[in-house]
């Protein structure tokens, strides 16, 4: 299970990497050290795949919602 604590642990590699959670639903991390979470299904026998947001606009948001 992705938890915030495990998804703060993540440290970016040289390449592009996927850590999945369930149900299709992973976080990809890039070099740059950014994490999104996406989602993907498969729709007509095609899979396709759904950007959902980036973990740190989450985490900046939350925080922001609790200070104001």
């Amino acid at each position: 299970m992705l938890t915030d604590a495990a998804l703060k642990a993540l440290k970016p590699k040289e390449k592009i990497y996927k850590i999945a959670d369930r149900d299709g639903m992973y976080v990809r991390v890039m070099p740059s050290g950014a994490i999104s979470f996406r989602l993907d299904y498969r729709l007509n026998g095609r899979r396709e795949t759904v950007y959902l947001e980036r973990f740190a606009a989450k985490r900046n948001r939350l925080a922001s919602q609790k200070c104001g």
